[in-house]
């Protein structure tokens, strides 16, 4: 399969530090790719360098054959929707507009379209959204703000999803949701690439799972290649006993 996205030794600084180092990756679609590792590995680094927000990075980094930083912002936000961690907006927009600023890429009014209206809605419905879309978005809870970030990102219709730690606000049964409706997105042809801290959420939900440790690949493959104890304890620095689970897939316990 030819990448949608193929990084080439990229790598980025800060302050004269080397935080990402010669990363070669490609992301071919669809799949569904976790990218894991310690707090400083490199892992929302990485994400910025690919969602075009984090400038001045060393190598190549393309999307669709183009390089990141030669796209025009307007085409490339049509292709690729970023979901970060957390959004803060100091004006009482309802989470219902908030959705629809996912449809800015496509807008060429100040009045949205049957397109737009249908989009939104389809969005809030599958992130279960739409019970509270006339809020003020400032009133609700961490996990209400990121389903609705998810679903703003989902209106701009993308053909590849870059999101930072996608369930960190939400429960577990949020969380489990969330998962299940990424793989949907990969089963219907997208490039999903998510940072996560859970291993075992990568473990049941991805394709393939990128470990990162110190700003360089620790491992890259799937879930049984790269989720093994004698990786995590030297990535992570923590001993573990994986499992199979009932699908065949690895399940991680912590600890002997």
């Amino acid at each position: 399969m030819t990448p949608l996205y193929s990084l080439r030794d990229a790598g980025m600084r800060y302050n004269g530090t080397e935080v990402l180092s010669r990363v070669n990756l490609d992301f071919p679609a669809p799949q569904m790719a976790a990218i894991v590792g310690p707090n400083g590995a490199g892992k929302s680094t990485l994400l910025g360098i690919m969602s075009g927000l984090r400038h001045g990075y060393m190598g190549r980094c393309t999307y669709n054959g183009v390089e990141v930083s030669n796209w025009q912002r307007r085409g490339f936000a049509r292709q690729v929707s970023v979901v970060p961690q957390s959004l803060r907006l100091e004006f009482p927009f309802t989470a219902e507009q908030v959705v629809m600023m996912g449809r800015t890429p496509f807008c060429d009014g100040l009045f949205e379209s049957p397109e737009d209206r249908e989009a939104v809605d389809r969005a809030m419905e599958i992130t279960d959204t739409a019970a509270f879309r006339k809020r003020d978005f400032r009133s609700l809870s961490g996990g209400e703000r990121q389903l609705v970030i998810l679903a703003s990102a989902l209106a701009q219709s993308p053909r590849t999803l870059l999101l930072d730690e996608p369930t960190t606000f939400l429960d577990l049964k949020h969380q489990i949701s969330i998962y299940r409706l990424l793989r949907e997105l990969r089963e219907q042809g997208l490039l999903v690439v998510a940072v996560t801290h859970d291993l075992n959420l990568a473990a049941a939900y991805s394709d393939r799972v990128v470990m990162l440790k110190a700003g360089r690949i620790a491992a890259d493959g799937g879930p049984a290649e790269t989720l093994r104890s004698e990786i995590i304890r030297d990535v992570f620095g923590v001993e573990s006993q994986v499992r199979e689970a009932a699908d065949g897939r690895p399940w991680i316990v912590y600890g002997h």
